[in-house]
């Protein structure tokens, strides 16, 4: 698991590329826009983003820009195959909650 710092303005994800991360929210805002161009949801600490392409799809089903400067904790997609076996309810959180925002 890595921290990255984001600055306002910065598309973390970018809708239809391919995800090898997903990111948990320490600090800040971010905007999630499905479509490319209008937000649909704002996130900040606490929540998580990028599971729908690391575990559904292999896709970006959205994109999400720093409204705020950002602190973020990425687990690649290589850390989290290391780690799924040792935490199974961290799997089983993560697909729910792709689920759910990929209307599944």
């Amino acid at each position: 698991m890595s921290e990255l710092e984001v600055e306002v303005g910065a598309e973390v994800i970018t809708l239809d590329d391919y995800g090898t991360a997903i990111y948990f929210i320490e600090q800040g805002e971010a905007e999630v826009l499905p479509d490319g161009d209008e937000a649909t949801q704002t996130l900040g600490p606490g929540d998580t983003f990028g599971e729908i392409a690391l575990l559904l799809t292999g896709e970006r089903s959205a994109t999400v820009v720093a409204r705020a400067p950002m602190q973020l904790l990425s687990l690649s997609g290589q850390d989290f195959q290391r780690i799924r076996a040792d935490v199974p309810e961290l799997e089983r959180s993560l697909r729910r909650l792709g689920a759910q925002r990929a209307g599944r």
